[in-house]
């Protein structure tokens, strides 16, 4: 895994890994990490493909950016493609980063051969939700962000992945201290502002995999079904004792599920 860093005249420095040969996909993290959280599955998705994993403004190696939104991160994408001279590739969101890939399909529909949302929807928030971000985010502005990461990540784990494996809830809550509290904020921002990108899906000519968890928490599996209906191709892979991290729970399975998408991907575009 190849570490790389650019700067443009928009972004002072983006941060994001590489591997891999053939098709491109790229990975997006999701919140309150980096692309450390697809470190399971990239050497395998890699075994077929060209795999890119940003880091999104504010976190890993990546600087912050003022003002921060799904457009403004889907910008930051672009940029990583044209310096890797990639003109299509499949984008791969989890969550947050499901969010960022609707944004770039949006702003640059010719340069995207299929998105794989995991664990993510099209829509924009509900006010309710809304509510609950703001009020987050007045709590790690008065110095609670280590309350909120540790009271947080826990509930992105299926009940039984959080007891028999306490490991990998305690990695991803040191993974997610690392990222400053002025990110976590900016993140949650840029999600209470967010577009809603149903009708981007709707009219896609690409096609779509919808990977779900039946005891994900955060993204319930019947608001990804009802997504799961809005391209005219669609694949829906729902995964049992799995909560809102498959690329941690259920590994092995998202990443083949990734390949052999990609390989339909690649053929429908041939």
């Amino acid at each position: 895994m190849e570490v790389k860093v650019i700067s443009t005249e928009k972004f002072t420095s983006l941060q994001y890994r590489k591997t891999g040969s053939g098709p491109a996909i790229v990975l997006l993290h999701g919140f309150p990490v980096s692309s450390l959280l697809w470190s399971r599955v990239w050497d395998k998705i890699g075994e077929h493909n060209t795999v890119i994993a940003p880091d999104l403004p504010g976190s890993g190696g990546s600087a912050g950016i003022p003002n921060l939104s799904m457009e403004l991160m889907a910008d930051t994408l672009k940029a990583i493609l044209d310096a890797e001279g990639i003109g299509k590739a499949i984008v791969a969101g989890h969550s947050m980063g499901g969010y960022v890939a609707t944004a770039f399909a949006a702003k640059y529909p010719d340069m995207v051969s299929g998105i794989a949302m995991v664990h993510s929807i099209a829509s924009d928030d509900i006010e309710e939700k809304k509510e609950t971000r703001r009020k987050s985010i007045a709590l790690i502005e008065k110095g609670g962000k280590e309350p909120f990461v540790k009271q947080m990540i826990p509930n992105l784990f299926s009940p039984n992945s959080s007891q028999l494996h306490p490991e990998w809830v305690q990695e991803q809550i040191i993974e997610g201290l690392k990222v400053p509290a002025e990110s976590l904020t900016a993140f949650y921002n840029a999600m209470i502002n967010r577009e809603n990108h149903t009708e981007t899906l709707s009219n896609a000519e690409f096609p779509l995999l919808w990977v779900a968890g039946k005891e994900d928490g955060v993204t319930p599996l019947d608001k990804v079904i009802q997504h799961s209906m809005l391209a005219s191709v669609n694949f829906v892979e729902v995964y049992d004792n799995c909560g809102h991290m498959s690329m941690i729970e259920q590994s092995e399975r998202l990443a083949d599920d990734i390949k052999e998408f990609s390989k339909y991907c690649s053929n429908a575009n041939a």
